[in-house]
């Protein structure tokens, strides 16, 4: 697998705070990588680093296989294009004057690409309207319009659908999807959004304190929050007995508990368990979200 940015042991300690302590990421091409963590996890930190916006304190990361600190590193962040933290747009201007600024700080040759850009983003009939008069909406598709002018393989997006309405949303999630399967665009997205996230990531990386509690793909988390019913009986020993003889995917999680990956015969189950003394005591559908995941690996807490 290639990857598009791997960190290795990235520290960044500021005169009291620590915001990343030794983190290891990779972010593989062509994912939309959700990185999630509690608010003060590092994940704003981590996206400054890699912008150039902020040194490491010390470890290094690679972009496109070239190591940060090297004369080459210009060379691979004009891969990128970036939204960190707000959309970086001028309020008295139009959707295309910005797009021209932005067009005249890269060096760009022509204003030829303008059009199609406002159309990807849906602000094609915007005109002389100023960016101060349009929705959030309309100001984070402008701003990713705006990363995306100098033609990136990645796109960083720190908290894109933040303080969004239901509509704004989900045009922004279909624009990622977008950029992604169809211009083939690796894309970094900062969310603590998990719902949303859940809808649009190929992969994941948990975050805590700084610190990567867990990489993993959407088909681990599908299998690590596939659907089971959560069985409370008398005697789980018994349980597993029974379920062996239906043949039946289990898991016992405790004395009284277990997990069962099937839909048996709930009659012909309770009637086999009670011909053996085992007395059901409960019974309920489980469906794991990324958010509950994430909570039983971070232990609870308000998060970011």
């Amino acid at each position: 697998m290639r990857y598009v940015l791997q960190t290795n042991s990235l520290t960044k300690k500021y005169k009291n705070f620590q915001a990343l302590n030794g983190l290891t990421m990779n972010v593989p091409e062509g994912s939309v990588y959700g990185f999630v963590g509690k608010n003060g996890a590092g994940k704003t930190t981590l996206i400054r680093l890699i912008c150039g916006l902020q040194e490491p304190s010390s470890g290094d990361f690679t972009l496109y296989g070239i190591q940060s600190g090297s004369r080459d590193m210009s060379r691979a962040r004009r891969r990128m294009g970036a939204v960190v933290e707000t959309p970086a747009v001028y309020m008295d201007m139009t959707a295309e004057e910005n797009l021209k600024q932005q067009y005249l700080i890269l060096g760009l040759p022509s204003y030829d690409g303008i059009p199609g850009l406002l159309k990807l983003v849906g602000l094609e009939d915007t005109g002389k309207k100023k960016v101060k008069n349009f929705s959030m909406g309309m100001k984070q598709r402008l701003g990713i319009a705006i990363a995306l002018a100098g033609d990136p393989d990645l796109l960083v997006l720190d908290e894109p659908v933040n303080g969004l309405d239901p509509q704004g949303i989900v045009e922004i999630r279909e624009l990622i999807l977008k950029l992604n399967r169809e211009r083939r665009i690796t894309v970094l997205i900062s969310s603590h959004i998990l719902d949303e996230l859940s809808r649009l990531a190929t992969h994941y990386g948990i975050i805590d304190h700084g610190r990567m509690v867990k990489e993993l793909s959407a088909e681990d988390l599908d299998a690590a929050c596939r659907k089971c019913i959560r069985m409370e009986v008398s005697d789980t020993g018994i349980l597993a007995r029974v379920l062996d003889s239906m043949h039946l995917e289990y898991r016992i999680t405790s004395e009284t508990m277990a997990d069962l990956f099937a839909k048996p015969s709930v009659t012909q189950l309770a009637v086999s368990l009670a011909e053996e003394g085992c007395e059901v005591l409960s019974m309920t559908e489980k469906d794991e979200s990324l958010e509950s995941y994430y909570l039983s690996l971070i232990g609870g807490g308000s998060h970011d």
